[in-house]
């Protein structure tokens, strides 16, 4: 086969973007796909590439924006991280205007659009969270093409490890050409979080500048990535290490995403 639904990747990514299953769940989703398919598809054991990734689709019974217009952040966190995670973003329609079906049958989510006056809405913020994120997705080419790597986090910058728990924290690396973007999605609802994320230090000088993006799209700002120890690491396989480790802060309000990545140069095709 060409391509695969990837339901693996449906049946975790929703919950985790809505806090309602820990971030650890999808890093053991993954993990458990590279141990499947390693010397099967690749060394690596990693096929997501080849798999067509959605948040909801017309066989569902609600929509991913079904609740309050409270939670519409919620929507954009979870573009963010399927349209940065590997695969082939697949949006359902309806999802750029803001739609909210949920129902007792997969009719709740086949809402007529094309009925009214005037239905494609190119002001909406939908519509202009996916624009912005498609764009750098084609920009970029590393959240289309590079190796992904969860992240771990910390509080205290000493102990780092994977959110175990309902509203935690989703950090993930996408690594291609000695280029890294980094994904921190703040999954809870009520709580803000301030700490120290890991990245490749081979390929994160000290005091190196990102661009970021969150909800508010802001114009890229500087971020000081320091190196420091020893921390205490608990791996994505559940193992642990310690050592020095590069990293940099972050703080982000509930429900809120930011995507940081290396400034583009002269040399680079962007």
């Amino acid at each position: 086969m060409d391509a695969a639904l990837d339901f693996p990747l449906f049946f975790v990514l929703p919950g985790v973007a809505k806090a309602q299953v820990a971030p650890r769940a999808l890093v053991d989703m993954y993990q458990t796909r590279k141990r499947v398919e390693r010397n099967v598809v690749s060394s690596h054991g990693e096929a997501s590439r080849y798999f067509v990734t959605f948040l909801d689709n017309h066989d569902q019974r609600s929509r991913f924006r079904f609740n309050s217009a409270q939670f519409d952040p919620q929507t954009t966190l979870g573009l963010a991280c399927l349209l940065t995670l590997p695969g082939i973003p697949c949006l359902y329609y309806g999802t750029e205007q803001g739609l909210s079906g949920v129902g007792n049958a997969d009719l709740a989510v086949r809402e007529a659009l094309w009925g009214a006056p005037a239905p494609f809405d190119q002001a909406s913020p939908f519509y202009l969270t996916i624009q912005q994120l498609a764009t750098l997705r084609l920009q970029s080419r590393l959240s289309g093409y590079g190796r992904l790597y969860f992240r771990q986090l910390s509080g205290d910058g000493v102990h780092f490890g994977i959110s175990d728990f309902r509203g935690g924290v989703l950090a993930f690396s996408r690594i291609l050409h000695k280029r890294e973007i980094v994904v921190v999605a703040n999954c809870s609802t009520s709580s803000t979080f301030s700490g120290q994320v890991i990245v490749d230090a081979p390929f994160t000088p000290r005091r190196r500048a990102w661009r970021s993006c969150s909800r508010t799209w802001p114009e890229p700002q500087a971020c000081a990535v320091s190196t420091s120890g020893p921390a205490d690491i608990e791996e994505g396989d559940g193992s642990r290490s310690s050592g020095r480790r590069a990293s940099f802060s972050v703080s982000l309000a509930p429900m809120d995403v930011v995507i940081l990545g290396f400034p583009l140069t002269s040399g680079d095709a962007q």
